[in-house]
């Protein structure tokens, strides 16, 4: 085969440069996670935040959020307002356009305007108005009011001075999505917007927060109210009553207060209590935004209460508590934590995991004497949690000796398929399978595996189909076999968790679309037959990369053409020479590079495939989907969703599969042909 080979069709006008805020709407995932309904009311959260963070600052002490029936949403509130006087370094703009219309701008890279805020890079609001078709700004500053328009991320005219006030103070922001970006039929949930009000209202007990919502967009058999005034002075002890409705908890009260952290480094608010019925979730915040992966401060809490229960029971005389671990203890725990620090550092820009270096020490140190003083004050109630922490922890026990036993019987009652190469621990614990495609990749993955706890099952090719397939198919397919064999835990009614040979299932395919094609059929033979291998956290999808970049002796991994660009202009930047790789394949890939960085637990990142909850506002008030009841928060049944999506891509109607790209086709921005 021969290639054509022209110069002339890629040259430097083949090179585009967006500017302003072009790069948010040719990429609005990058900043907002997507253009999906979570992704939608990410949007809210941003422009509330703002406002939060005046509040936490001292500076507001009131909000305002709406909703009304052309789905715009308006944010108000008494804080100093954005200010309106010339930008110094763009004459003749003011600085409110230029929040408003330039990346990476804003008041919260020092600390000189806010000690504390939850935005950090300046592309929230600007990120709003880029996938808004229609945006006003109001500010209320130095008695006088001012308003600017602006559409698509655009000025529609300068700055309005409107002249004198003397009553009002504050910024107001009123906005509607962009149809082009997110659909015609996207629309707000008021019940997602009025949960997400109502836990900033928990997180912060000195800001009133006001809802109100035109009812003409609530459902009848929505609780959502059309109007109410938010303020909890108890703040997360209240937050957690009403998450643990009314359930029983072990000890006489919550472990809960509110402590300033060492070093003047900022203060953190916690509310902890574990339900008799041992079903218990853990919710943090950072600076009043959710981090729902957990991070620095979570693992404080976690040091803080394993530390103290242990000292606790050595204290007692109880030997039994040799056996307690730490997830024993935060397993059966209901935990909301809140931390104010300077200078956040989360994972990505929808900051869902914090990940700042030594809050986990500041958190564990501020904490530590409060636990031991909540126990020690109440002896009754720490030998209940004790004890009910011991029965937990022989439970566990208990299961991991019978999963030992099981997996030992199914190895030998099992005809495990010859081109497993199987991991040698016995137990399933900390044990992995990875399945890969074709022989050549699960080549380089045996010589770079860790034959102690990584299996690897290598298949031809792609897989059936299971959704269209008849179960004759299903079963004469040798490919689908070998992987049931494999995991020992059944499929169907047959299905049992406890039999399941491995804690972790990775899939790990190329970086391409034929990859992406055998993930999506594995993802929907695991959804379709072994669906609560997915619901109890047990299915990954490894992140290969797709390139190597090498100059001198400085070498990365992107991931994808996007971190490439974003590797070019940090890492490598000013490096005369790059040797840029891409690798065809992970069959091609040396197995010592493989395992650096897919498969070895220290270096490589994993993708958790998870079921969607109930609703965003409930993961966003810190209720998981099996906990919240209240019908103002389960206005869409998000399981039937996922089963109708999985039918119409993967069913046997084609005609269902040409609707969904035609509904869609408008927010493909390049296809790999």
């Amino acid at each position: 085969m021969s290639l054509t080979q022209n110069p002339t069709d890629y040259n430097a006008s083949s090179i585009e440069v967006l500017e302003g805020l072009e790069p948010v709407r040719k990429r609005p995932g990058m900043y907002i996670g997507g253009t999906d309904e979570r992704a939608l009311h990410h949007l809210v959260g941003e422009v509330l935040d703002n406002s939060m963070d005046e509040a936490v600052a001292g500076y507001a002490d009131w909000i305002e959020i709406g909703l009304d029936a052309n789905n715009t949403v308006t944010i108000r509130d008494n804080g100093r307002g954005i200010p309106v006087d010339e930008h110094p370094k763009y004459p003749g703009k003011s600085a409110l356009e230029v929040i408003l219309t330039t990346l990476h701008s804003g008041g919260k890279f020092s600390n000189k305007a806010y000690q504390t805020s939850g935005g950090l890079h300046g592309v929230g609001v600007s990120v709003v108005n880029a996938l808004s078709d229609d945006m006003f700004v109001e500010v209320a500053r130095d008695k006088k009011l001012y308003r600017q328009n602006f559409s698509r991320g655009k000025p529609q005219g300068g700055l309005q001075d409107l002249g004198d006030i003397h009553n009002r103070r504050g910024t107001t922001v009123g906005f509607h999505p962009d149809p082009e970006i997110f659909g015609d039929k996207a629309a707000f949930k008021p019940s997602w917007l009025y949960q997400m009000a109502r836990a900033k209202a928990y997180l912060f007990s000195g800001v009133e927060i006001r809802w109100k919502c035109d009812p003409s967009v609530i459902p009848e058999d929505s609780k959502t109210p059309a109007e109410a005034t938010l303020h909890f002075p108890g703040g997360l002890s209240d937050f957690l009553d009403a998450s643990l409705q009314g359930r029983t908890p072990l000890t006489s009260k919550h472990f809960a207060g509110k402590t300033d952290l060492p070093d003047n480094e900022g203060r953190v608010e916690f509310a902890v209590s574990w339900p008799k019925d041992g079903q218990g979730f853990s919710h943090s915040y950072c600076n009043t935004i959710p981090t729902p992966l957990g991070g620095s401060h979570e693992a404080g809490l976690r040091s803080t209460l394993s530390r103290g229960l242990r000292n606790y029971a050595e204290m007692v005389g109880n030997k039994k508590a040799a056996i307690i671990t730490a997830d024993d203890i935060m397993t059966g725990a209901a935990i909301i934590l809140s931390v104010f620090i300077k200078d956040p550092q989360f994972q990505g820009q929808t900051k869902e995991k914090l990940v700042t270096n030594n809050v986990n020490r500041w958190v564990d140190t501020a904490l530590r004497d409060h636990f031991d003083l909540f126990l020690s004050s109440d002896p009754n109630s720490a030998n209940a949690l004790l004890e009910s922490v011991i029965e937990r922890a022989e439970d566990r026990l208990k299961r991991k000796s019978d999963r030992e036993m099981s997996r030992k019987s199914a190895t030998k009652r099992l005809r495990l398929p010859g081109k497993l190469a199987d991991c040698s621990r016995k137990s399933s614990d900390d044990t992995e399978l990875f399945i890969v495609e074709g022989d050549s990749a699960g080549g380089s993955a045996k010589q770079g595996r860790f034959r102690e706890t990584q299996a690897i099952l290598p298949l031809r090719g792609k897989i059936l189909n299971v959704v269209s397939a008849t179960n004759d198919k299903i079963r004469a397919n040798q490919e689908i076999q070998d992987l049931i064999q494999a995991l020992g835990c059944g499929i169907g009614k047959e299905f049992n968790l406890d039999t399941l040979r491995y804690e972790r299932i990775i899939i790990m395919t190329d970086a391409d679309v034929d990859g992406a094609h055998i993930a999506s059929l594995l993802i929907t033979f695991f959804y379709s037959k072994m669906r609560p291998l997915i619901e109890q956290g047990h299915l990954y999808i490894a992140q290969p990369p797709l390139y190597r970049l090498v100059s001198g002796s400085l070498s990365a991994y992107a991931r994808d053409d996007e971190h490439k660009d974003e590797l070019m202009a940090s890492m490598f930047k000013g490096k005369k020479k790059v040797e840029i790789s891409r690798f065809k394949g992970l069959g091609e890939m040396p197995a010592k590079q493989l395992k650096e960085t897919t498969m070895d637990p220290k270096s490589r990142i994993l993708l958790r495939v998870t079921l969607p909850v109930a609703a965003m506002a409930s993961a966003d008030l810190g209720l998981s989907g099996d906990i919240a009841e209240d019908s103002d928060i389960m206005d869409i049944d998000p399981q039937a969703e996922v089963k109708d999506l999985v039918e119409r891509l993967m069913g046997k109607n084609a005609d269902k599969r040409f609707q969904f790209i035609q509904d869609n086709a408008e927010f493909v921005d390049n296809i790999d042909v």
